[in-house]
């Protein structure tokens, strides 16, 4: 992953409350990655969820676990 695509986005995401609503909404870390995607950031859900409890800036990355969730 581009880590410096991952913060950029992340960066957006922090001013755009329209962008944090939709990312709120997704239900896969794929879906975010869609979402970015759209807007010119490249990553995966899977290099995402690899990020899950690190801080960029102020906006930490945590990955929600679903109960019947299958993996």
């Amino acid at each position: 992953m581009s880590l410096d695509q991952l913060k950029a986005f992340l960066a957006r995401l922090q001013k755009d409350a329209a962008l944090k609503s939709e990312v709120l909404a997704a239900a896969t870390a794929d879906d975010v990655a869609q979402i970015a995607l759209k807007l010119g950031f490249e990553f995966s859900g899977d290099e995402l969820l690899r990020a899950s409890g690190k801080k960029f800036d102020r906006v930490t990355v945590h990955k929600n676990d679903i109960p019947g969730e299958y993996n």
